[in-house]
């Protein structure tokens, strides 16, 4: 499946994305306030593709002229997610490289997947969290309308071997018509 806003398509990660994935994902600006090390070298970034930017909602973030992948965002489903246990429930990813920051590029990506989520997906509640300290993911989150649930002092972050604070939202699909 494609989906498409006004500047962006979202499309499924092929394995011929890993040379431009590598190139967004070695920045240490990039994954680490995320939650995940910076890419090694191009099959890092291909196993990555294969086994984590493969799930059923996940889509790399493209810009419509090229169609180039400068990003992912993904909808994650009941099994893959540990925000919650429903099915009717989803938890909101994303990820931008560095030279796209600060264009209103990853909300626009999400107020399309938040309306997938809600109207194809049949979606009542679509979770989102950040780190303490990723300040850019906190605004992405306040622009596109989530509401604060809780705090978690403790947050074990395996990848970077680290323990966290993380902070949760929500979106309900009544509010997310209330604001849209």
């Amino acid at each position: 499946m494609i989906l498409y806003t006004d500047r962006l398509l979202l499309r499924g990660w092929s394995d011929s994305d890993a040379e431009i994935l590598f190139q967004y994902a070695k920045d240490p600006a990039v994954g680490p306030i995320a939650g995940w090390p910076p890419h090694k070298n191009v099959e890092e970034s291909r196993n990555v593709i294969k086994n984590v930017l493969s799930g059923q909602e996940c889509y790399a973030v493209c810009l419509k002229e090229d169609g180039i992948a400068i990003g992912a965002i993904e909808l994650k489903l009941n099994g893959h997610t540990d925000m919650t246990d429903k099915d009717d429930e989803c938890e909101l990813g994303y990820w931008l490289g560095q030279p796209f920051w600060g264009k209103g590029l990853i909300p626009e990506a999400a107020k399309e997947l938040l309306r997938h989520a809600f109207d194809d997906l049949k979606m009542n509640m679509v979770w989102c969290g950040y780190y303490d300290g990723n300040v850019k993911s906190k605004r992405v989150q306040e622009k596109l309308g989530f509401v604060y649930h809780h705090t978690c002092d403790k947050v074990p972050v395996p990848l970077m071997n680290d323990v966290r604070i993380g902070h949760t939202n929500v979106m309900t699909k009544e509010h997310w018509r209330e604001i849209s």
